[in-house]
């Protein structure tokens, strides 16, 4: 076509027009295209073929593609257009039916800059550092290619404004799950879990997306200084679920309830007549109680402590006192257990007391004794 019909053609057209056209040749900086039912050639810029930042135009088109174009400026033998532009035009209308609807969309992440990623929706999406996941991420490198889900948080047509989030989606997600464990639940229930966090007062354990307290009294039979001496972070336990509380989304746990109690065959470790080892863990009015296995205390009452006659079990015992018990009875049933002390001690001679008199001499002074009295009576 001759010069002049070219700039006859060109003039047919003006900035803002929609044309359709095929990519004829991918240079590094632009893009030349045949603009259809025309002879007519269009050039796209680099900076024109996409909303992100690119090197190199071939990163973006290839021979053979036919776009969809704007004209964006009319010289004399060839129109300057752009493919960003009516993507963006496009893209806009989508992403606000998408923003209204709440809808939850996949995207690929096209670069890792500073402050967070970017994603290619036709226009640049952005998502914070603080938006891309529920937990802390250091180092978002390998995030670049990945293909991960989507909602819009913020969209402004005016200021080429769009922030997408990906931990929305995950917040809702586990949201969902939340509830759908929180109405599965029920009191009694033995379940498997991990220790999610551990604190003065207990231990926090996830039991499928969602946590539960077990409480620092709760976390063994035996008396717990610190939870953390108990368990460990990522430790995987067993929890038995103690409450549930819908409203407020508390889970009460247990671990202890899991474990043997500490009088589970009691009978066997301790039968009648057994000799064991313990430790006087209290001590009141009417006995002792002797600690024989972690979490078993038995009573040792207080005619039980020793053979001769005391007021209270203070004046011969006293609490961390280790000492021998003999068990007397044993009630796994009742968690009882009755210990003596006296059984195991030798028993002491009785003291002659300053009435007693020797045998021999018994009959002579009883009969001195009586006729005294049958003297006063006389007289």
């Amino acid at each position: 076509m001759s010069e002049e019909m070219n700039e006859i053609e060109v003039k047919n057209y003006e900035i803002g027009d929609k044309v359709n056209g095929q990519v004829t040749k991918v240079e590094e900086k632009q893009v030349i295209v045949n603009i259809s039912d025309s002879k007519l050639d269009g050039i796209i810029p680099i900076s024109e073929l996409s909303s992100l930042h690119i090197e190199k135009a071939s990163d973006a088109v290839a021979e053979g593609d036919e776009l969809q174009l704007e004209v964006l400026k009319v010289e004399e033998e060839a129109l300057i257009l752009s493919k960003r532009k009516v993507d963006a035009e496009k893209s806009w209308e989508d992403l606000e039916a998408k923003f209204n609807r709440g809808e939850v969309f996949e995207a690929e992440i096209k670069d890792v800059v500073k402050g967070g990623l970017v994603v290619d929706l036709g226009v640049r999406g952005f998502v914070p550092a603080s938006l891309v996941e529920a937990h802390f991420v250091e180092d978002f490198s390998d995030y670049k290619g990945k293909t991960i889900t989507f909602k819009i948080v913020e969209l402004d047509k005016e200021k080429n404004r769009l922030i997408l989030s990906h931990r929305a989606v995950v917040e809702e997600e586990q949201g969902k799950q939340k509830q759908s464990v929180l109405q599965s639940l029920e009191a009694g229930q033995v379940l498997d879990g991990t220790v999610q966090r551990i604190t003065n007062f207990g231990a926090f354990v996830d039991i499928g997306g969602i946590d539960g307290l077990v409480h620092i009294s709760q976390l063994s039979y035996q008396h717990v200084e610190k939870p953390s001496d108990v368990v460990t972070e990522g430790q995987e336990v067993k929890v038995k679920v103690l409450s549930v509380d819908l409203d407020n989304e508390r889970i009460s746990l247990s671990i202890k309830d899991t474990l043997p109690g500490p009088w589970d065959q009691i009978s066997e470790k301790a039968p009648k007549g057994s000799v064991l080892q313990g430790t006087v863990k209290r001590l009141v009015s009417y006995g002792a109680f002797i600690e024989v296995f972690p979490g078993v205390e038995g009573l040792v009452h207080i005619s039980q402590i020793a053979h001769k006659h005391i007021g209270t079990p203070h004046e011969v015992l006293k609490e961390g006192q280790e000492l021998q018990v003999k068990v007397l009875d044993v009630n796994e049933n009742d968690h009882r257990l009755s210990l003596s002390i006296k059984e195991l001690l030798e028993k002491e001679e009785e003291e002659s007391t300053d009435y007693e008199l020797p045998e021999e001499s018994k009959g002579f002074q009883l009969g001195e004794m009586i006729g005294e009295q049958l003297k006063k009576l006389n007289k």
